[in-house]
């Protein structure tokens, strides 16, 4: 596919902003998904996390807009508070560098709703928001559902989850028969697809050639460890290595705050997210996360789904995904941009046969290491 963006239709004032985030060339699945919105008709595409998903659908939103500023409003729903808040900011950029007059705001629970109101009455084309928050506004006549172009589903898995898929199916069938509905994730189960299709009409499906890839710039490597003393052996990974920014995944919730507890009592700068954690105390721990005040986040796959923050250095695995996917998921934390960044997964012998089917579906080498006096050795 062309990986010129001129040669794709953008406008070169959108080609100047995307330079100015020293963005030259198109990745696979932003080739492939702007020309296919350039036409009418519904889209599903995957793309794994780290392949530019956001401005593969955004910037032919953009171009939508600029050719018909007046007739052209868009929805996009988030599962999280920080996707909407990244995907916002993202659109501000892209206004701000392309000098285009593209208008968003963000409409999530957490925030005061009058507020809000308030800035839909300056009619802007794109609402980014969570389901529920964009539910209520219609169900209010806030936002004027007829007059609906497009709406986009960013990280539809999580959007089709029994907690939303109900207020987002509620939310397509008040908008107008003719709309595009696209939707996106770096994870699309069949299920998934099939359910989202049903809202759709004769979708077509683009899958990215880059979704079972992963960066040669990252490393990985397993550390043999009994299950009783990774605790021991991560605090002085920590310790030892200082990260600038790492990521430490758990997969039982239950254990977050007591890992988080116990590396606090060893004066490691950390702080965890999870699915309990108010969206007030989980917007501090980001912005401490983002600014250095904390060098260490602990979180499962589901509360780190939509986080995208550059500068991630390590990604600690306490425990080891079951599934292929949620590995790559964890590893597109870091090593982004072409930088580099190491993925070290605590393993013991029951976790063995898990990292062997991750490097065979992965086309992975996770080196296999030990650490001894301080170091990481053969």
């Amino acid at each position: 596919m062309e990986d010129n963006f001129e040669a794709l239709g953008l406008d070169p004032s959108l080609v100047k902003a995307l330079e100015t985030e020293k963005i030259t060339r198109a990745t696979d699945i932003q080739s492939r998904v702007i020309s296919q919105m350039n036409n009418p008709g519904d889209l599903i595409f995957q793309s794994a996390t780290g392949t530019g998903k956001t401005l593969a659908y955004l910037l032919p939103l953009f171009e939508k807009i600029r050719k018909s500023p007046n007739d052209t409003r868009a929805i996009i729903l988030a599962p999280t508070h920080e996707l909407v808040i990244q995907i916002q900011r993202q659109m501000e950029r892209l206004a701000k560098n392309s000098g285009l007059t593209v208008t968003s705001t963000p409409l999530i629970g957490a925030a005061n709703i009058l507020r809000q109101i308030d800035k839909l009455k300056k009619k802007p084309h794109i609402m980014v928001g969570s389901p529920g928050r964009i539910l209520e506004l219609i169900k209010s006549n806030k936002i004027k559902s007829h007059s609906i172009k497009m709406i986009v589903l960013d990280e539809v898995d999580r959007l089709m989850d029994r907690h939303n898929e109900k207020t987002v199916i509620d939310i397509i069938k008040r908008l107008p028969n003719e709309k595009q509905v696209v939707i996106a994730s770096a994870s699309m189960p069949q299920n998934v697809i099939k359910r989202a299709g049903a809202m759709m009409s004769n979708p077509v499906q683009i899958l990215s050639i880059e979704d079972q890839s992963i960066p040669e710039s990252i490393t990985h490597i397993s550390l043999a460890v009994e299950q009783r003393d990774k605790i021991d052996l991560l605090k002085k990974l920590l310790k030892n290595i200082d990260p600038p920014k790492a990521i430490i995944f758990v997969n039982k919730v239950d254990m977050i705050e007591n890992l988080t507890a116990k590396l606090k009592f060893h004066d490691i700068k950390t702080e965890s997210i999870h699915g309990t954690i108010q969206k007030f105390d989980r917007k501090k721990v980001m912005a401490d996360f983002q600014s250095g005040k904390l060098n260490v986040l602990i979180a499962s796959d589901l509360a780190a789904r939509g986080l995208q923050m550059d500068g991630i250095t390590h990604v600690f695995n306490m425990d080891i995904p079951e599934q292929p996917n949620d590995y790559l998921h964890r590893a597109g934390r870091t090593g982004r941009n072409g930088l580099e960044g190491m993925v070290i997964s605590l393993a013991t012998d029951y976790d063995r046969p898990f990292l062997h089917d991750i490097e065979n579906k992965l086309k992975i080498q996770i080196q296999k290491k030990r650490y001894f006096k301080g170091e990481i050795t053969d």
